[in-house]
């Protein structure tokens, strides 16, 4: 994990509200769902302005840590969301520092051990701290690159 400044962007996608422990219960998570919506063919075709083809993830509105539900929308970074197409949401992601982890290797296990190693270091008290506003997962043809919102270091 390395800390780097992220940019700010703007993410037009689908969105759907949701838990660690929702999506841990069989037949109660909404992310699958989501995903199969975002990898269907041309599914982000209408959407104007889009700055490359990949795909982003962006978790927000935490309701506390990584037990809290949060808001997951998966969509594609635009230049700007001045017109919406229907069902979708804009949301702006803030330039902050984040911890940046790199998940290469087979889907979605790959991934998942990333986000493993996100809950061991926060749940370890790890430095720097997690702010569990708004985090980033870039998905892009060498694997899936996450980016973790944190405080920013006094130094």
């Amino acid at each position: 994990m390395i800390v780097v400044d992220r940019p700010e962007m703007i993410v037009v996608g689908h969105a759907v509200r949701t838990s660690n422990a929702e999506e841990a219960e069989p037949g109660r998570g909404r992310l699958g769902a989501l995903w199969a919506r975002a990898g269907a063919p041309g599914a982000f075709a209408h959407v104007p302005g889009r700055v490359d083809e990949n795909i982003y993830a962006v978790l927000t509105d935490y309701e506390s840590d990584h037990h809290g539900s949060y808001t997951q929308i998966v969509g594609v970074a635009v230049r700007t969301a001045a017109a919406l197409p229907e069902g979708m949401v804009a949301v702006r992601v803030p330039g902050v520092q984040t911890l940046k982890l790199e998940a290469r290797g087979p889907m979605p296990g790959a991934l998942l051990e990333a986000w493993q190693q996100l809950w061991k270091h926060t749940e370890s008290g790890g430095t720097p701290p997690r702010a569990f506003t708004t985090d980033l997962e870039v998905h892009h043809p060498a694997g899936v690159d996450v980016y973790v919102a944190v405080f920013p270091s006094m130094g």
